[in-house]
C-alpha cells in the first residue's frame, strides 16, 4: 500500500470517528438533562463520550495529514477476512439486539460477549472452544455486564431492560 493511500485511509478513520462523535452529540440533545441520583443527568455520559470521540477524531485526522500514524506497527493477521469469525461476532450483536427485551440487559450482553470472544478466537486460528469454554465465556460476560447494568440502573437511574421486576437482574 502506498504512503498516500495509507494516509487517505487513516484520514478516513479520523473523519469517521469525528462523524460518530457528532451523531452521538446530536442524539444526546434528545436525552433529558434533568439531574438524577448524585446530580448527574442521563445525558452526561453520552455527551462525555461524544466530546472524547470528536477530540480523538480530530487528533486522528491531524496525525494522518501530518505524516500518518507515527510508530505504528505493521499489521498482523491474515491477508483476507475470516468470514466464519466475523459471522460469530455479527451473530452475537444481532442476538443482543433482538433478545435484550426478552432476556434482559445482563444475559443478552453476556451472550453477545461469548459469541464475540468465540469469533475472535477463531480469527486467531484457535478452536472456538468446547461447551466448557463457552460457559466460561458466558460467565465472564455476566461478570462484565452485571456491574454495568447496576451502575446505569441504580446509580444513574437509567432504565435498561431487566430480566426481573426487582431491578437487580
Amino acid at each position: 500500500m502506498s504512503s498516500n493511500s495509507s494516509s487517505n485511509g487513516q484520514t478516513f478513520v479520523g473523519v469517521g470517528t469525528l462523524l460518530i462523535g457528532a451523531v452521538m452529540a446530536y442524539g444526546a440533545t434528545f436525552i433529558s438533562s434533568e439531574a438524577g441520583y448524585a446530580g448527574v443527568g442521563p445525558n452526561a455520559l453520552p455527551w462525555l463520550v461524544s466530546v472524547v470521540l470528536m477530540i480523538c477524531g480530530a487528533w486522528l485526522v491531524w496525525e494522518a495529514r501530518t505524516g500518518g500514524y507515527r510508530e505504528m506497527e505493521a499489521p498482523s493477521g491474515a491477508e483476507r477476512c475470516d468470514w466464519k469469525a466475523v459471522a460469530w461476532v455479527i451473530a452475537g450483536v444481532i442476538l443482543n439486539a433482538s433478545l435484550i427485551t426478552t432476556l434482559g440487559f445482563i444475559l443478552s450482553c453476556a451472550l453477545c460477549f461469548a459469541f464475540a470472544v468465540r469469533g475472535l478466537r477463531i480469527s486467531e486460528g484457535k478452536t472456538g472452544g468446547a461447551i466448557k469454554r463457552g460457559l466460561l465465556d458466558l460467565a465472564t460476560g455476566i461478570c462484565i455486564a452485571a456491574p454495568v447494568f447496576w451502575l446505569f440502573t441504580k446509580l444513574l437511574a437509567i432504565n435498561l431492560p431487566g430480566l426481573t421486576a426487582s431491578g437487580w437482574l
